[in-house]
C-alpha cells in the first residue's frame, strides 16, 4: 500500500511541475509572438508634447505597444484588455483608463509568475518605458502599495493627471489565487532636449 501511495505522489509531483513548465512555455512563447507583433517608436516624447494619437484603433487583444523595464532589462508586449486570453500573452491594458499623452491614469497589469517575475526587485526611482507607435513614454516609480484584491480604489479613471499605475498579485511567491495585489504609481518623466 506505501508503495502504490508514494508512486501516486511521484506521478502527481511530475504531473504538476510537468504542467507548470509547459505553462511558462506558453508564457514565453506568446510573449515572443506578441513582441514581434508590436510596432513600436524609440523616439522619447514628454507626456505633454504628445501629438494627438487615435487609440481608438485598439480593439481588446491587440498589442498595443511594449513595456521596458530597464532595471530588469526585460521587454514585455502591451496588450489591450486584462482578461486571461490578454494576462497569458503580456502585461494587459485595463481598458478605461488612459494612454500615454491624455493626462489621464494608465492602468496596466500582469501576471507575477510569467511577465513580473522579478517585480519585487523593483524600487523607487526605477523607471518604465512605454513604448507606442509614435514614440517612447518614460514615467518613474514614486511609490508602491500592497491592496485587497478586491479593492478597485486603486482604479481612478476620472483622474486628471497622468500616472501609470502597474499591478500584480502579491505575495510573489504565494502558491495559488494570491489575495493581495502589488500596486506601483509611475510619474511621467521630462527629458530636456539636447543642443
Amino acid at each position: 500500500m506505501f508503495k502504490k501511495l508514494s508512486v501516486l505522489l511521484i506521478i502527481v509531483g511530475f504531473s504538476i511541475l510537468a504542467y507548470a513548465g509547459f505553462q511558462l512555455y506558453s508564457s514565453s512563447a506568446n510573449e515572443s509572438k506578441r513582441l514581434n507583433e508590436a510596432v513600436v517608436s524609440d523616439k522619447i516624447i514628454n507626456h505633454f508634447e504628445s501629438d494627438t494619437f487615435d487609440y481608438s484603433i485598439f480593439n481588446t487583444g491587440d498589442t498595443i505597444g511594449v513595456l521596458y523595464i530597464p532595471r530588469l532589462d526585460r521587454e514585455i508586449p502591451i496588450i489591450e484588455g486584462t482578461d486571461e486570453d490578454e494576462l497569458a500573452q503580456g502585461v494587459g491594458h485595463y481598458k478605461g483608463t488612459g494612454f500615454p499623452g491624455e493626462n489621464k491614469q494608465i492602468l496596466l497589469s500582469g501576471h507575477r509568475d510569467t511577465v513580473f517575475r522579478k517585480f519585487g526587485d523593483l524600487q523607487d526611482g526605477d523607471e518604465f518605458h512605454l513604448k507606442m507607435e509614435h514614440g517612447t513614454f518614460i514615467y518613474e516609480i514614486k511609490d508602491h502599495l500592497i491592496v485587497s484584491a478586491d479593492d478597485t480604489s486603486v482604479i481612478d479613471p476620472d483622474r486628471e493627471d497622468e500616472v501609470l499605475t502597474v499591478s500584480t498579485c502579491y505575495p510573489f511567491s504565494y502558491i495559488g489565487s494570491a489575495p493581495d495585489r502589488y500596486v506601483v504609481h509611475a510619474y511621467p518623466v521630462i527629458k530636456e532636449e539636447k543642443p
